[in-house]
């Protein structure tokens, strides 16, 4: 009954006009940072850890900010899941060469980073271009609330799931036999396994090298995609050049110049970033606990 309930008001939600969403969002977001104090504490931990030059105001004000954009994001997912086609078009900004994975006969990797338009920057690539593309995504525990996360995902028809608890064989097929292009999140803890302790900001963070691995065994083009939400309301998702020279011979190596230019996009728009995640939660064998 709760995720029903929440979902329709996602529902109802959507049908606001922009500002009203957004400040909703905006209030929602207060609320949070008011009440969940265990995700508060963990994005002002990360933000000690991750950018240290600041002082205890400035991060204090930081989070805060966070929490405005992580209420709206959850409000304005409505929008993505439920809004006409036509609306969601006029309100996502798309900047850079959308078109670049339909020009090339490789497979194609957009590597994306967790910034609050994440939801915005699946719904541009199914929008914008006609190459149809796979994500992996976590199986959510509630069922109805997984069916309207799937649902919302592939809602435009551009989009193919695989679950986290899967094997990476069947993608690995779709990307190969379909031609399907990978919309890749690169940058959470998900533990140890095929991961590596690389730095981020300077932090030892558990790091899957499956993206350099699967981009040279498929011979794929790497095109970073970065999504991010708008004062003025709506989205802006700009879709870079392909990273240069990347994959290499060096997976290690790949994931540590991966992680530097997540670092370099997070420090252009902090605010925006998954600053609630256990980005350290993992930790090399006899190093404490950073939470």
């Amino acid at each position: 009954m709760g995720a029903r309930f929440a979902l329709g008001l996602l529902w109802l939600a959507q049908r606001l006009p922009m500002r009203a969403q957004m400040a909703l969002g905006t209030a929602l977001g207060a609320l949070l940072h008011a009440l969940a104090a265990d995700r508060r504490g963990i994005a002002t931990r990360n933000i000690e850890l991750c950018l240290p030059e600041l002082d205890a105001a400035q991060r204090r004000q930081l989070v805060r900010d966070h929490f405005r954009w992580l209420g709206r994001s959850i409000v304005e997912r409505g929008l993505l899941w439920y809004a006409p086609r036509e609306r969601i078009e006029r309100l996502i900004e798309v900047e850079g060469d959308v078109q670049l994975a339909e020009r090339t006969d490789a497979p194609v990797m957009w590597l994306v980073p967790h910034f609050m338009a994440l939801e915005a920057a699946a719904a541009a690539v199914q929008l914008f271009q006609n190459r149809r593309g796979a994500t992996i995504y976590q199986a959510q525990s509630n069922a109805v609330f997984d069916a309207a996360v799937r649902k919302g995902r592939q809602r435009f028809g551009g989009s193919e799931l695989f679950t986290r608890q899967d094997s990476a064989k069947p993608l690995i097929r779709a990307i190969r036999h379909q031609g399907l292009g990978f919309f890749n999140l690169p940058d959470m803890d998900f533990g140890i396994k095929d991961a590596a302790f690389v730095p981020f900001f300077g932090v030892p963070a558990a790091t899957l090298l499956a993206p350099s691995r699967m981009a040279r065994m498929l011979g794929m083009t790497v095109q970073p995609v970065i999504g991010e939400m708008l004062d003025s309301g709506g989205w802006r998702v700009r879709f870079l050049p392909p990273l240069p020279n990347w994959p290499t011979e060096d997976p290690l190596a790949d994931t540590l110049r991966m992680n530097q230019w997540i670092e370099s996009q997070v420090r252009r728009n902090p605010a925006q970033y998954l600053w609630v995640h256990k980005r350290f939660k993992t930790r090399p064998e006899g190093e404490a606990p950073l939470y």
